[in-house]
């Protein structure tokens, strides 16, 4: 379990982390979102003791991290995948890491199993792609069999196979118990990932909920409905708090009833209905309307027309 309490960074007049509380718990995949700048690599930084709270608390398994005796096997983090001495082979890295903590080689080898990393552990790692340098990254983290996993951008560089392989191995450990804190920019994984997401923006918490319900309070629902008589619908549906918009192939999109509620003013008015479909929303929607006040640069979104200044990436 991870515990933050009114967790601080100043660097200088900067406010990189100001003041969060949250709780990690174990069993379940943490998901941490952010916008660029926002401070969840500071918090991760200072959760492993890498970095100095200017104030406020954090611990790992009740204490805090640089008082664990045996660290790798309580936390296993990746960070930074290139933090390893480039001139060294990956298992002559993980062969030095376990000798910390008086690992036994065969776990060095099982690390090396799991994470794909057998046809290059003799290799330099220097030489590595991305993607093997974030398997290299991740075999680091589970060296100790640890009861916390810390993983910051864990897909980056993987390809298709490597992202399936992260998404279960995280899921696993969950169900094994552990606690797994991670954070992604890919939204559509953290959606098949996450059973909880913590969103930070300038250095603030602005969400801290199951991501279910998160998805759920991301907007309204929407409900597709289709029919032959468009306009006659969309007159009978609409009201106070009711939005109805019109589409091509005799397509609406109505906020603000469910399809209960439609399919029964349809019936009655008998209008043919032959779609009525409710309209969930995505990860990425609900996440952009949780940070859209929160980024800290600016970028421009392009399109056939004109470009436009928007908020963002």
């Amino acid at each position: 379990m991870i515990e933050a309490v009114n967790l601080a960074k100043h660097y200088g007049a900067k406010t990189a982390v100001g003041g969060v509380t949250f709780t990690v718990k174990p069993g379940m995949v943490t998901g941490f979102l952010g916008p660029n700048g926002a401070g969840k690599s500071t918090t991760m930084r200072m959760i492993v003791g890498l970095d100095k709270p200017t104030r406020g608390t954090v611990t790992v398994n009740g204490k805090p991290f640089e008082q664990h005796r045996d660290p790798l096997h309580q936390v296993g983090a990746l960070l930074d995948a290139k933090a390893v001495h480039t001139s060294r082979s990956a298992y002559n890295h993980l062969l030095a890491m376990a000798a910390t903590h008086n690992i036994p080689t065969r776990r060095v080898n099982e690390v090396i199993d799991m994470t794909g990393l057998g046809p290059v552990a003799k290799k330099k790692a220097g030489g590595f792609s991305l993607g093997m340098g974030q398997r290299l990254g991740i075999a680091s983290a589970l060296l100790g069999d640890p009861q916390t996993l810390i993983l910051d951008e864990p897909v980056n560089g993987l390809d298709p196979e490597g992202v399936l392989w992260v998404r279960n191995l995280a899921r696993y450990l969950a169900s094994e118990g552990k606690t797994v804190f991670l954070s992604s920019h890919l939204m559509s994984e953290m959606a098949q990932t996450a059973d909880h997401l913590i969103v930070i923006g300038r250095g603030q918490i602005i969400a801290d909920a199951p991501i279910a319900q998160i998805l759920a309070g991301s907007d309204k629902a929407k409900i597709r409905v289709r029919t032959s008589e468009v306009t006659r619908l969309s007159q009978l549906l609409g009201g106070a708090g009711v939005n109805v918009a019109c589409h091509e192939n005799e397509t609406l999109e109505v906020t603000g009833l469910d399809a209960r509620q439609i399919a029964a003013t349809a019936l009655e008015n008998q209008v043919l209905v032959y779609e009525l479909t409710p309209m969930n929303g995505s990860l990425e929607d609900a996440y952009f309307n949780l940070t859209k006040d929160e980024v800290e640069y600016h970028s421009q979104q392009f399109n056939d027309q004109a470009p436009v200044a928007v908020k963002g990436l």
